[in-house]
C-alpha cells in the first residue's frame, strides 16, 4: 500500500488552487451527548448548554433560544473543522493558526452541520517537502443558514516529496 491509498490523491499542496471552493462530502447531526460531553470536558459551565429548565423560562416568563439548550461554540467550530479535515488536513504536517472565527447563529441538538472551504492563499513553506495553504471555512445548518466562518492556515505535504510512498 502507498501513503496516498490512506490519505487521498488530491489533497497535497500542489492540488490546492486559490479561489477553489470545496463542498465537503459529509454532514453531521449534533447529538446531545456529544455537545454535553465535550462541553463538560473543557469545563464550560454556562447553564445554557446544560439547564433546559432555565432555557425554557426567565424572570419575565419568556423562553431563551426558543426554550432549547444551545451547543457550545467550541463544539461547533471543532465539528466544522472536522468535517473539512478529509479534504484539507489528511496530508497536513502542522496546523499553523486560525483567525477571524465568527459564530453567527446558535446551533441546537439535532441540527445537521455541513462545511465548505475556500482556498485563499498558497505559498512555499520554509522546508522543501511542504507548502502553506490558507483556507476560509464556512459552516451551515440543514436549512442553509450560515453559522460559522473562520480562516485556517495549514502546512501541507508536497506530492513531489511525499506522494506514492
Amino acid at each position: 500500500m502507498k501513503l496516498s491509498d490512506y490519505t487521498g490523491k488530491t489533497n497535497y499542496f500542489e492540488d490546492f488552487k486559490v479561489g477553489a471552493v470545496i463542498r465537503h462530502a459529509r454532514g453531521k447531526t449534533l447529538e446531545p451527548l456529544e455537545q454535553v460531553m465535550i462541553t463538560n470536558l473543557v469545563m464550560n459551565t454556562a447553564e445554557g448548554h446544560f439547564n433546559e429548565d432555565l432555557m425554557q423560562k426567565n424572570a419575565s416568563g419568556s423562553a431563551f433560544a426558543g426554550g432549547r439548550r444551545v451547543s457550545f461554540g467550541g463544539v461547533n467550530i471543532a465539528m466544522f473543522i472536522g468535517l473539512a479535515a478529509q479534504d484539507t488536513a489528511e496530508n497536513a504536517i502542522a496546523e499553523i493558526g486560525m483567525d477571524g472565527i465568527r459564530l453567527m447563529r446558535p446551533v441546537f441538538h439535532g441540527d445537521t452541520l455541513y462545511a465548505y472551504s475556500e482556498v485563499l492563499e498558497t505559498r512555499p513553506a520554509d522546508r522543501p517537502d511542504a507548502g502553506i495553504v490558507r483556507f476560509k471555512h464556512y459552516g451551515v445548518k440543514q436549512d442553509g443558514q450560515q453559522i460559522f466562518e473562520g480562516e485556517r492556515t495549514v502546512m501541507i505535504k508536497r506530492r513531489s516529496h511525499w506522494g506514492d510512498r
